[in-house]
């Protein structure tokens, strides 16, 4: 039977590639060089789509409402869909990934993960096409999640377990560097446009072009990534079953259990990471005078904060433990959730406030998500760790921060912005459960 063209495309590129670093032995730097790279291009996508979800959807896609809210509401809905896509996206790849190989699972992945972002720099308005436009949106934001499900590379994996015992807190932490470096660049290119350009430029076609360099950041990220693939090592842990994909459904028969609960340790840091980023840029848009594009400059800064706090969790974890380290990440998103209780219109009326908050949690955001990665690997067993990883990281995204926005700017809007305090009190309280039904499991960490 003939190989379909880019299958056999795919394995060529995977044999050149396999050819060219024949020789050569990848150090732990080169690793976390490509991880970094890779988990960037991956968060520059989807932050894109987040801030266009606030400053670009809402009148471009759904100005048949009349209302800005509703309209902002209605474009976190479609935000979601990815999250909900996630899971499905990791049974579909780890079925290419069995069958075909990393190389050809990462390769579609990519292209589908950037060619989906880039094609919604193309999409015509509701003014234009109407309803369809939606669909389109909606669609595209579905492969978006499909495919970031299908990047998922094991290089975090193959870091960790060639990383000294010793220092794993430190190289836990590294793959995670990706989320601030994807948000600095994202809300650095939109915030360029929006203070350079008209409003009626501006959503024309000024919000387009970060789209549309998506394509370009992805296949610079698949080049790098593809090189580590392609490596000995790689591939001798591949014949060890450290990083072998397993059917999803075989890991649920052994490990439902560990899944779950992997889930929910983290989503104290997932339910804060688009309080910080995303929610904000919606509230201010809809109730304060302060220009969206001077506002992203602060949340640049606040993601310099966040590389910061997250290079800071692996020397903690280093010294103290991982678990450890998660339990005052989850401490201190409570106390913030506490304080956003009390003093809630501190962010809502002050400009000042609203920086310090942004600045905060942001730290506290790095301190957190800074050890998430590890403490969901650490749960399985070698075999299971490639697929499991990913799923339980897809879960953890889906419940902790896929309706972060959504939810919340509706109860925020009916109820106050002391329902944001609540929201993250709920996710520091699943994350203290979960790590405590995870005890016995984490002492080893």
């Amino acid at each position: 039977m003939t190989p379909e063209p880019s299958m056999a495309h795919s394995a060529a590129l995977e044999r050149d590639a396999q050819q060219a670093h024949k020789d050569h032995k990848v150090a732990p730097g080169e690793i976390a060089i490509g991880v970094v790279i890779g988990r960037t291009s991956e968060y520059f996508d989807f932050f894109v789509f987040g801030i266009a979800s606030v400053l670009v959807f809402p009148k471009v896609f759904f100005s048949f409402e009349p209302d800005q809210l509703t309209a902002t509401l209605y474009s976190f809905a479609v935000f979601a869909l990815a999250f909900v896509a996630r899971p499905v996206g990791t049974v579909i790849f780890m079925a290419v990934d069995r069958k075909h190989g990393r190389s050809v699972k990462l390769t579609t992945a990519l292209f589908l993960l950037g060619g989906s972002t880039a094609a919604i720099s193309f999409l015509p308005s509701y003014a234009s096409i109407g309803y369809a436009s939606i669909w389109l949106l909606a669609g595209l934001r579905i492969s978006q999640g499909l495919a970031l499900a299908g990047a998922w590379d094991g290089m975090a994996s193959l870091l960790a377990l060639n990383a000294p015992r010793e220092r794993r807190g430190w190289y836990a932490m590294i793959p995670q560097l990706g989320a601030p470096f994807g948000f600095m660049v994202a809300s650095a290119l939109f915030s360029f446009f929006l203070v350079n350009l008209s409003t009626e430029d501006f959503l024309d076609w000024g919000w387009r072009f970060p789209f549309y360099c998506a394509f370009t950041i992805n296949v610079v990220a698949l080049f790098a990534r593809l090189s580590l693939v392609a490596s000995d090592e790689f591939r001798a842990l591949m014949e060890k079953r450290s990083l072998e994909p397993v059917p999803v459904f075989e890991l649920l028969r052994r490990h439902a259990l560990d899944v779950w609960i992997g889930a929910f340790v983290p989503l104290a840091a997932f339910a804060l990471f688009h309080l910080v980023t995303i929610f904000p840029i919606s509230w201010l848009t809809l109730y304060t005078d302060r220009p969206a594009g001077e506002f992203l400059i602060v949340q640049f800064s606040g993601a310099i904060v966040c590389a910061g706090a997250i290079c800071a969790s692996g020397l903690i974890a280093d010294q103290i433990g991982r678990r450890n380290t998660l339990l005052l990440s989850a401490g201190l998103i409570a106390m913030f959730a506490m304080g956003s209780i009390i003093a809630p219109l501190i962010f809502g009326e002050s400009a000042i406030g609203q920086t310090m908050y942004v600045t905060v949690g942001f730290m506290i955001l790095g301190l957190a998500y800074g050890q998430t990665a590890g403490a969901v690997t650490a749960r399985l067993g070698s075999r299971y760790r490639y697929t499991g990883a990913a799923l339980t990281s897809d879960l953890a995204w889906m419940f902790g921060a896929g309706f972060a926005p959504l939810v919340v700017l509706f109860l925020a809007s009916r109820y106050g912005l002391a329902m944001v305090g609540l929201y993250l009190l709920s996710g520091a309280a699943a994350t203290l459960l979960a790590l405590f039904l995870d005890k016995s499991e984490m002492r080893q960490m």
